[in-house]
């Protein structure tokens, strides 16, 4: 006689089963090696100095080169797909990331998540979440946290809309809620190895610059970045998660690639220590050549020494004009990928 037992696989979470203060603990916790860096600058034309080079990052006050920090936010990001997002028809955005602690090579990474929001759509299939994620070492010590947003499916299309809740959230970080990492000193860098003599100094609020170089994004790439960050989204795997039959492309990855693309112009950019706000606009699939362009949007000093704060917004695209976004009806243009608004540390 065949015995039957309660299912042990996980079918992920749904619409209906997050509550606001639910509290996730993520797992499985990693330890960061050196392949990590490695790895990433791999997957994309990375080439900041700061995180290529030891020597350089202990020129700039720190005891060694710090895994890149979009590299951090990944690895954390992949431990909370399997409970925030693994049925997500769509990563919406991103608000009050903060890069708290560079993440060195050794450190062991965990994440949980507290759930602020909640909110049915008119459609009655999904609705929108919003959540709290914080990246935590070995020392319980926070290293970067942040809040996004996913649209989710509903399993149960009977379960009653819960009371919608938004979290009302901060646009932009203010200078004083960026944290300076302890040592930071630029007063000596060196701008020959670091690639561009252009310093803080150099920019100004409005400028836009157009990092003219393109990279074609690849299945193979994209199943490798995913599967290093361990994220299990079934859109970017199962190619029949999709109506279109196609995987979409995590929007980590093109962060990632646009970020890498934005060293031509921006190679003194060094260190993320601020995420305001970010939208991925339109899916990114195979196929597509990824460009990118970044408009300086504020500036200030810091009290760190020879380091200064530069906000930027980076644009990934998949053709069209340079610095062209919306059109005439608020909406994306077709082909922007990516709006992302960030702070970064500069020397003076």
């Amino acid at each position: 006689m065949t015995k039957t037992s309660p299912a042990k696989t996980n079918s992920g979470r749904f619409f209906e089963d997050y509550n606001v203060s639910d509290v996730l603990r993520h797992a499985v916790p990693r330890t960061v090696s050196g392949g990590e860096r490695a790895l990433y600058h791999a997957l994309y034309p990375a080439r900041h100095a700061l995180y290529s080079s030891d020597e350089f990052a202990r020129r700039s006050g720190l005891p060694k080169s710090p895994i890149d920090d979009l590299a951090a936010f990944h690895l954390v990001f992949g431990k909370t797909v399997p409970d925030v997002s693994l049925n997500a028809v769509a990563n919406l955005g991103y608000a009050e990331g903060r890069w708290l602690l560079p993440v060195y090579e050794g450190d062991t990474l965990r994440a949980e998540s507290e759930v602020i929001g909640i909110k049915q759509n008119s459609n009655g299939k999904t609705g929108v979440v919003w959540v709290r994620t914080r990246g935590v070492n070995q020392r319980d010590e926070t290293v970067l946290e942040y809040v996004r947003w996913v649209m989710l499916r509903k399993s149960d299309l009977d379960a009653p809309a819960p009371s919608p809740v938004i979290p009302e959230l901060n646009k932009v970080l203010s200078v004083d809620q960026l944290v300076i990492p302890q040592g930071l000193d630029f007063s000596n860098y060196d701008f020959s190895q670091a690639g561009e003599t252009h310093r803080w100094g150099d920019y100004a609020v409005g400028e836009k610059i157009d990092h003219v170089d393109g990279v074609t994004i690849e299945e193979a790439e994209h199943m490798l970045a995913t599967r290093l960050w361990q994220n299990t989204a079934k859109v970017h795997f199962d190619t029949t998660a999709r109506p279109d039959g196609s995987r979409l492309i995590y929007g980590g990855h093109v962060i990632s690639m646009a970020r890498a693309l934005s060293f031509n112009g921006l190679a003194n950019a060094q260190m993320i220590v601020g995420l305001n706000g970010g939208a991925h606009a339109n899916p990114c699939t195979s196929g597509m050549t990824v460009r990118a362009w970044s408009e300086v949007l504020d500036k200030a000093e810091t009290s760190a020494p020879g380091v200064g704060a530069i906000r930027l917004r980076l644009v990934a695209t998949a053709g069209g004009e340079p610095f062209s976004i919306k059109g005439e009806d608020g909406k994306y243009l077709p082909h922007v990928l990516l709006d992302l608004d960030y702070w970064a540390l500069m020397p003076l």
